[in-house]
């Protein structure tokens, strides 16, 4: 089992910047590739962001391309979102998920392919 934990939401003004964290435990997610994804009110909960086991690789949702990075630290067994130039639209609650990897360097947008997700972090963004 592993148990994920966000941390780092909040509120903050239009073009301000926010870091997310996930703290893994229960296993170390080093060969798991890691997502996150947000839910809107009233919306499907929809694909933001994911990383390879390695960190080799990258993929973003459009809407956030050159404003989102992800990364990871797999020693700390945490991965972050470091989201700049924040839009009123980013408002969400932000979720991290984590899925066992293939090895093949691809990462899933789909959350019904993720295996396990954190509680979820508010992130508010007012105009």
């Amino acid at each position: 089992q592993v148990q994920l934990v966000e941390s780092g939401g909040g509120l903050v003004q239009a073009g301000g910047s926010l870091r997310l964290s996930c703290a893994a435990s229960g296993r170390t997610v080093s060969n798991y590739d890691m997502g996150w994804f947000r839910q809107a009110p009233g919306k499907e909960r929809e694909f933001v962001a994911a990383i390879t086991w390695s960190g080799g690789n990258t993929y973003y949702e459009d809407s956030v391309k050159g404003r989102f990075t992800i990364s990871r630290d797999n020693a700390k067994n945490t991965v972050y979102l470091q989201m700049n130039s924040l839009k009123p639209e980013d408002t969400a609650v932000y979720y991290c998920a984590a899925k066992r990897t293939a090895y093949s360097g691809l990462v899933s947008r789909s959350r019904g392919n993720y295996d396990y997700w954190g509680q979820g972090t508010q992130v508010t963004v007012s105009s």
